[in-house]
């Protein structure tokens, strides 16, 4: 049984989908279609999460998250990754200052770009893996140490980091365990036909609009705490850890196809991830309680960098995505779960 909701929770859940229809309206003035994509950055978000972005180059994965910064009216920065990107530039760096008054030199730090409320991290896996790893371990602290001193970074942070599938001359992937830091993986898709046309016509007319700014940062912070709040069922939560049990080989409760084509399966940071992103969809459209359907529409972004399918699967066309589809086919969306025995 979940405890019935507090009549100020269901007002901001109910400001929650006003605000996300709103922002929808606005980002439609820039973005034609990517409806899902929006969807589930914003659920990352809202998750207090950060969020990978997967598509070939042209599919308006920088024009999405800047007009995104745009209507949440928060502080913005780029990054544009290289391979000669050190961890400073990123972070930033101490430097020494002398007071023009006691001629006294101190070292005074310099925020990077990392330094703001949201932060683009375009085609993340062109910089070496230190600098990767000085970016990462800010979004999992959020925070910054620099000479012995630690730096907060502001409240709310999200990483949008992007990475182009088709080139991998000179890039470093990102290992797993930092993938894993990921709430989400996006993949961005092509445009529908009718999409393509109407975005041809657009640009090409300079018919583009005006965003306007139509939520705070702090109004951000207050539905990242609504998400905690929101309850979830034993049924939800079983189904996720269902799903998350399953994806691991070897396990007792793994399908014969796990064996046989996954390496490695979700790790407890999955069904995290699957649980947090449904309460956080699930106030997105006005409600007050996660449900399977949010679990399942949640799974593939949440799952997709969590599972590893071994070589006979890649030689079958099995890919993490396939996997995922079969597993929510395996396992029982309406059974009755219950927490086993120690």
């Amino acid at each position: 049984m979940t405890e019935a909701p507090k009549p100020d929770d269901v007002a901001a859940v109910q400001r929650c989908e006003r605000a996300y229809n709103k922002l929808r309206d606005e980002l439609a003035k820039v973005i034609v279609g990517q409806n899902d994509v929006i969807e589930q950055t914003l659920i990352a978000m809202f998750a207090r999460g950060h969020a990978l972005l997967e598509g070939v180059p042209g599919l308006a994965k920088t024009l999405l998250i800047s007009s995104l910064a745009k209507s949440l009216h928060l502080t913005f920065k780029r990054i544009q990754f290289t391979p000669d990107l050190m961890p400073s530039d990123v972070t930033g760096t101490e430097v020494i200052q002398e007071d023009p008054q006691t001629r006294e030199r101190k070292y005074k730090f310099l925020p990077g770009p990392l330094f703001a409320n949201l932060l683009l991290a375009d085609e993340i896996n062109r910089t070496p893996p230190k600098t990767q790893a000085a970016m990462l371990e800010a979004m999992q602290e959020r925070q910054v140490s620099a000479g012995g001193s630690v730096h907060a970074l502001p409240a709310p942070f999200f990483v949008l980091a992007t990475q182009n599938p088709l080139e991998q001359e000179g890039t470093y992937p990102l290992p797993e365990a930092q993938l894993d830091r990921f709430l989400l993986y996006i993949k961005v898709d092509y445009p529908s036909g009718a999409e393509e046309w109407d975005i041809a016509r657009r640009i090409t007319s300079g018919q583009s609009g005006e965003i306007a700014a139509c939520m705070t940062g702090d109004e951000i912070v207050e539905m990242q705490k609504l998400v905690t709040r929101v309850p979830v069922s034993d049924q939800v939560l079983g189904y996720a850890w269902a799903l998350v049990r399953a994806s691991r080989p070897g396990q007792k409760e793994a399908p014969d196809f796990v064996n046989k084509w996954v390496n490695w399966g979700a790790g407890p940071r999955g069904v995290l991830t699957l649980i947090t992103a449904a309460k956080a969809r699930a106030i997105l459209y006005g409600r007050y309680h996660a449900t399977v359907a949010d679990v399942q529409a949640v799974a593939k972004p949440a799952l997709r960098h969590r599972i590893a399918s071994n070589y006979a699967a890649q030689a079958n066309g099995i890919n993490s995505e396939k996997l995922i589809e079969m597993l929510m086919q395996a396992i029982p969306a309406d059974k009755k779960y219950e927490k086993p025995a120690a």
